[in-house]
C-alpha cells in the first residue's frame, strides 16, 4: 500500500476533518482515506469548449432574432 503526506494543510481543515471523522465513528486516517477513495472514483472533469457551450445555450444563430427598425429620416 502507498503512503501520502499532505503538507501545509490548514489547522481549520484538519479540525474539520477530525470532527467529520468523529461524527462518522472513524479515525481521522480512515475518514481521510475514504474521502480520497471517493474523490478518485469520480470521473475527471473534462474541459468545455466555449464555442460549443455558446451554441448549446444560444443556438447556431447566436440566440437572438431581432427585427431591424426601418431606416430613414424624419426630416422633410
Amino acid at each position: 500500500m502507498a503512503n501520502i503526506t499532505v503538507r501545509n494543510l490548514s489547522d481549520q481543515t484538519k479540525e474539520t476533518l477530525r470532527m467529520q471523522a468523529e461524527q462518522s465513528a472513524l479515525s481521522l486516517e480512515n475518514h481521510t482515506r475514504h474521502l480520497l477513495q471517493v474523490a478518485a472514483e469520480q470521473p475527471a472533469v473534462k474541459a468545455v469548449d466555449i464555442l460549443t457551450l455558446a451554441q448549446h445555450y444560444f443556438g447556431p444563430n447566436g440566440g437572438v432574432e431581432l427585427d431591424s427598425p426601418a431606416r430613414g429620416t424624419k426630416r422633410q
